[in-house]
């Protein structure tokens, strides 16, 4: 329940003071790109549903993409104000709009598409018995996931065969400790780290 008061009273406060600056951006990625200025795409939240979670389009639209295509590394798409977008994080804000509905929480493991899902389900339904968040601690640890997967000869199974499992640790070790108390820790962790995305 003082998790829950505590996200509707963040998203809402972040989504109002944002809001000219949400606007901009969204216009700015309109301008620059045919296609909408926010991406939705399905992924799989608490208890195993399915959701939309939204961000700012950092890509040349595709079709099918918001059904669940996803390429690990894949940056070939991106645009330049996409770039820096995704460079600041600055895509994930509207996010706070799926932590209002209660799709989210502030702190919770990352949701992922339904193809990844179904790589390791046995251990992906002990990560789906709390609601995915904005961030957690494989966030933090993979800021530069996509530097990580350009560098691979092979970015799919890089994130099928390593990333992904690494995650799954850090996403089960979350749950089975998870309090308030950490989840304002890792909410600061998630601060300072915003400052060192370049690095």
């Amino acid at each position: 329940m003082v998790t829950r008061l505590i996200d509707m009273m963040v998203s809402a406060l972040v989504l109002l003071l944002l809001s000219p600056l949400f606007a901009a951006i969204y216009v700015l990625i309109r301008m620059t790109s045919p296609g909408p200025g926010f991406f939705r795409q399905t992924r799989v939240g608490l208890e195993g549903r399915d959701f939309s979670v939204v961000k700012f389009r950092t890509m040349t639209a595709l079709p099918g993409a918001e059904a669940g295509i996803f390429r690990p590394g894949s940056t070939d798409r991106c645009t330049w104000i996409g770039s820096i977008l995704r460079a600041t994080k600055i895509d994930e804000l509207p996010q706070f709009w799926n932590v209002l509905k209660g799709q989210m929480t502030l702190v919770g493991p990352r949701p992922e598409v339904r193809s990844w899902v179904k790589e390791y389900p046995d251990r992906w339904a002990v990560v789906h018995s709390v609601k995915p968040g904005i961030t957690d601690p494989a966030s933090i640890k993979y800021r530069n996931e996509e530097k990580i997967l350009a560098a691979s000869s092979d970015p799919e199974e890089t994130y099928r065969r390593e990333i992904l499992p690494n995650k799954l640790d850090l996403y089960e070790s979350y749950v089975k400790s998870k309090s308030l108390f950490s989840d304002i820790k890792l909410l600061g962790k998630t601060f300072i780290a915003l400052f060192q995305f370049n690095r």
